[in-house]
């Protein structure tokens, strides 16, 4: 069963730029520090909203640091896991109705994210069949509740899979809601997530597991 959904609350619409632009054009939302254009993000768990945070701030969110638990950090890491791809057999059987989505663990459960024009549809998966695809593929297992997802794209020369910080799929939904044309989405929007996806194959390293 599928409904709308709020998320994200931040980042799925375009923000209007001044025409000079400043490096620094936005500010930390924990403690109102300026902030350059590349900086960090913080989950807030309550509100399930993503902020824009200062490097300090970020640090302090970390799990080495003590926060607030109900703020986290977003990791930086891309991790995709060439010793066990997914299969088109896998990505069937999740029953998602789009070419991409990210997934996302929160508490005991897990939610599937597919973008639109009108924003993310979200799915509630089972925790059986997420437990069984995470037995064949620890990349799936390995992301962190509420701060990484792991985005499945269905390509021309198979499924791509990776584990990537939230704040990746807020610009993916951002891109579709602001370039979407059409029935299909359109060139620009295929472009816009393609360029993504190639971005996000670039920063990728390879999963280590075991000793």
């Amino acid at each position: 069963m599928s409904s709308r959904t709020g998320f994200p609350h931040r980042g799925d619409r375009p923000r209007p730029v001044p025409e000079r632009r400043s490096a620094w054009l936005e500010k930390c939302e924990l403690c109102g520090t300026p902030v350059a254009s590349r900086h960090g993000h913080v989950v807030d768990t309550g509100r399930r909203g993503l902020l824009c945070a200062c490097r300090a701030c970020f640090l302090l969110f970390t799990e080495s640091r003590c926060g607030d638990p109900r703020y986290r950090a977003v990791p930086e890491r891309y991790l995709w896991d060439p010793d066990r791809p997914v299969t088109g057999i896998d990505w069937a059987g999740l029953g998602i109705p789009a070419s991409f989505a990210f997934f996302l663990r929160r508490g005991a459960g897990v939610a599937a994210f597919h973008p639109g024009p009108a924003g993310p549809t979200e799915s509630l998966l089972t925790l059986d069949l997420w437990t069984e695809l995470s037995d064949g593929h620890p990349l799936l297992a390995a992301a962190e509740p509420e701060v990484e997802a792991i985005l499945f794209h269905e390509a021309e020369c198979g499924t791509d899979c990776f584990l990537v910080p939230i704040d990746v799929c807020y610009r993916l939904v951002g891109a579709v809601r602001r370039y979407w044309t059409g029935r299909d989405g359109g060139p620009r929007v295929r472009e816009h997530v393609g360029a993504l996806f190639e971005e996000i194959r670039q920063r990728a390293e390879p999963l280590v597991t075991g000793p």
